[in-house]
């Protein structure tokens, strides 16, 4: 049996804004962002804003140290409709770790599974949506080595991705 993990996710705050510009300039995470790097760092007070309408951003600690920011949205609630049209009963996830020392160590693992069971803890939530660039091929085996399920590329404004799904029947 394998160690309980030291990650621990805790919501985000106007005091975490510093980390999550300086993890927007990290190249491990441009490389993530497609488009989107291009318009530079995001406006995270306008962000916190955004999220507290339709979700949450949750910052990942490891042993007290800020190491990663996870978002969870409901995409039928999302003003921006990023998503689209879309049914009540979905969460989508966005997940990057901002420290480079500790890329590949696990702690993705154990953010996903948090946010896993924090969007499961709601009973109508039935999938959760992930859409890594279809480019990332890492961030893709990542996901399916969790129990995430094609569903197919798509176009998200000018990024091309690959639309992933977990069901909760897959959940436990």
């Amino acid at each position: 049996m394998s160690a309980p993990s030291r990650v621990r996710l805790r919501p985000a705050t106007e005091t975490d804004i510093p980390d999550l510009e300086r993890w927007d300039r990290e190249p491990h995470v441009l490389a993530c962002m497609g488009k989107e790097a291009e318009e530079g760092p995001a406006d995270w007070h306008a962000e916190l804003a955004f999220y507290a309408q339709c979700g949450e951003v949750l910052i990942a600690e490891l042993d007290d140290r800020s190491i990663g920011v996870l978002q969870i949205i409901d995409p039928n609630r999302d003003p921006s409709q990023y998503w689209g049209e879309m049914a009540p009963g979905y969460r989508a996830i966005d997940i990057w770790i901002g420290e480079a020392d500790l890329l590949g160590q696990g702690h993705g693992t154990a953010m996903m599974r948090q946010a896993l069971a924090r969007c499961f803890a709601v009973p109508e939530v039935e999938a959760v949506l992930i859409d890594p660039l279809e480019s990332n091929t890492d961030a893709i085996r990542f996901y399916r080595r969790l129990g995430f399920r094609d569903v197919g590329p798509r176009r998200f404004d000018e990024d091309d991705c690959l639309v992933l799904k977990f069901d909760r029947a897959d959940f436990g």
